[in-house]
């Protein structure tokens, strides 16, 4: 999500049955719905004649501290109804539209190690999303909205990377959409949207899909579903993770008031130094430690708020926004009873518009159906979870994780139904070496290595399926500069396993009517596999300071040894009958952690060490 990158066994009769909608929001003007055939909508107007409007509206909230409230840069695109006919509206906010800024990264990646450069700044070229929605959706009957996020573009305001006024930004052009806050042209004239139901379905992927997620998590009357893709629910465990701290998907030296700084693309950015001076101090990125500043970005505390319902995508390879952003919040949501979906798909941080359009056009137009038109498409009947286990292969189910699935304890001790120390390792401790990266520590699947604590299985005797949140209780006794342990689980064994996506620019879809500047074509995509020996399923990272809380940390006493818990990234994942599972303990994960200096030794006392993982054999 960083800017620096772009940012469904059958189901229970009863209890699947179509909720019903809630009831609609106070319409901003008079007029009737637009009444779409029994079977959903249909592309019944044209998109050249399509209404196209901007303006801002007004936030109540101050973040720039002009004296005046902060106002989001709004644009509309809506079909040309009969009179009075009003319509619902999808709508995707980003930070992106205006690009991106390059800032420097943070040069406190090697701690006290000159050997190890800085990283440099960087930009990322690939920042636009396929904006598909106007082209498909404005010709069935759905006003498409976009929206800069404060600070950015049009937008006046300061980026936060989460805060409570972005969130107010984005709910306030929910407010305006049912006539709750108010909108103005250039000239300044009033602007309502006297067109729209009021019903408002937010989507976005990355950054895009996280603002959904927060502003969801308000409550706003209106918002009637949310479709957030490789979205974050937890900015604290985007930036941190078990009170240290952490990088997305190898964007080493980023963290909150970096994101901030690249997306302030609003006039005058300069108002926003104070802001982001005080965003740099509160982020603390010298204890990694929870705070206010992260607990108040912690969308998933508040889903007892959520009244709209969820459709959850992501990626099962994604390591910008990991998989630890879907574990907790789809657990919140299914404790307050919010009606979901989620698509796991063997992409990275992407959207199933890339690899599996078709399928995903069909759901994302019935789920708009059901939720803005009110239409029963069926589709809340249907299995609540679909993922993708292997690259082109779907499976569904009633729920997620995946049903059956029981947390096993797996020792570490050697023992009957145990993990194994790999034959060769000499005692039972490691030596960091901040220089070698998790890839080539985990490479070898037999052998002594001085760096890593190494333990396998025998190979499965059938296939087994991890799914949901796994964790690693580990004895442990540390001495030197780094206090991190990472835990690592591996799949060991041949498979030909998905690398990255690639765009085909030569090969296009049509999805939808266009225009000469927006045809509505866009590039198929495809996955790249490659046969390698093995996979990093899932991973962990815990400052060992942190041991007992990630509020505050306390110093390891020296020569003792120390309980703690790792917690490893949700996931879903089929080890093949005859792979073998592996769990490799390092200390620094050179494309993920800070890196101290080099020699710190962990040792492990294995009679009271176990790796807990939610699991069940697989079918074939």
């Amino acid at each position: 999500m960083s800017p620096i990158r772009p940012l469904f066994a059958a189901c229970c009769a009863a209890a699947l049955l179509a909720p019903a909608l809630p009831a609609p929001a106070a319409p901003p003007g008079a007029g009737r719905a637009a009444a779409p055939a029994a079977a959903g909508t249909e592309p019944v107007y044209d998109y050249a004649e399509a209404i196209r409007e901007q303006l801002t509206v007004e936030v109540p909230a101050d973040s720039d501290a002009d004296g005046t409230p902060d106002r989001v840069a709004v644009r509309v695109i809506r079909p040309r109804t009969a009179p009075g006919v009003r319509v619902p509206v999808i709508f995707q906010p980003s930070p992106y539209y205006s690009g991106t800024l390059d800032v420097p990264m943070h040069d406190d990646i090697d701690r006290a190690d000159d050997a190890l450069a800085p990283p440099t700044a960087r930009r990322d070229p690939a920042l636009t999303f396929a904006d598909y929605l106007d082209n498909y959706f404005v010709p069935r009957g759905y006003a498409v909205v976009f929206a800069d996020s404060l600070g950015s573009g049009g937008s006046t305001g300061c980026p936060t990377s989460g805060g409570r006024n972005e969130t107010q930004g984005m709910r306030a052009v929910v407010d305006w959409l049912n006539g709750r806050a108010r909108g103005a042209d250039a000239a300044g004239a009033p602007v309502t949207a006297a067109w729209s139901t009021g019903r408002t379905g937010m989507i976005g992927t990355s950054y895009n899909g996280t603002l959904p997620n927060a502003v969801a998590a308000t409550g706003v009357p209106g918002l009637a579903t949310i479709v957030p893709v490789a979205a974050i629910s937890n900015w604290y465990d985007y930036y941190r993770s078990g009170g240290g701290v952490v990088h997305p998907g190898g964007f080493l030296g980023e963290d909150a008031d970096i994101l901030a700084r690249a997306v302030l693309t609003r006039q005058n950015p300069e108002v926003c130094a104070p802001v982001l001076a005080a965003l740099d101090k509160a982020q603390d990125r010298r204890t990694g430690n929870v705070n206010t500043f992260w607990h108040e970005r912690n969308y998933a505390r508040f889903a007892g708020n959520v009244r709209a319902s969820v459709l959850l995508v992501h990626g099962l390879h994604d390591w910008n926004v990991r998989m630890g952003h879907v574990g907790p919040w789809w657990s919140a949501l299914a404790t307050h009873g919010v009606p979901r979906k989620i698509w796991l798909h063997q992409g990275a941080h992407s959207s199933p518009f890339d690899v599996r359009r078709a399928q995903w056009l069909r759901t994302l137009h019935r789920w708009f159906d059901q939720w803005l038109y009110g239409v029963d498409t069926g589709i809340m009947r249907e299995p609540t979870a679909s993922v993708e286990t292997r690259p082109g292969t779907w499976t569904e189910a009633a729920d997620w994780p995946e049903p059956g699935t029981a947390t096993e304890r797996i020792p570490l001790d050697g023992g009957p139904a145990a993990l194994r120390l790999t034959p060769g390792q000499a005692g039972r401790s490691f030596t960091d070496d901040p220089a070698r990266t998790a890839d080539d520590l985990v490479a070898r699947e037999t052998g002594a290595d001085p760096g890593r604590l190494q333990y396998v299985s025998d190979p499965l005797p059938a296939p087994v399926r991890y799914s949901g949140t796994g964790s690693v209780t580990v004895r442990v006794r540390a001495a030197g500069a780094s206090p991190y342990l990472t835990a690592l689980l591996v799949d060991y064994g041949r498979a030909n396993r998905f690398q990255r996506t690639e765009r085909l620019t030569d090969e296009l879809d049509c999805i939808g009517p266009g225009t000469p500047e927006d045809p509505g074509c866009f590039a198929k995509a495809r996955y790249v596999l490659a046969d390698t020996p093995h996979e990093i399923v899932s991973r962990g990272w815990l400052d060992l300071r942190n041991r007992h809380g990630l509020w505050a940390d306390r110093p390891l006493r020296p020569g003792r040894f120390h309980e703690v818990t790792v917690p490893l990234q949700t996931q879903d994942h089929v080890f093949p009958a005859g792979h073998r599972l592996g769990l490799v303990l390092i200390s620094t994960d050179r494309a993920h952690t800070l890196r101290y200096r080099a020699g710190t030794t962990v040792e492990v006392d294995e009679r009271r060490s176990a790796l807990h993982l939610p699991m069940r054999f697989a079918g074939p």
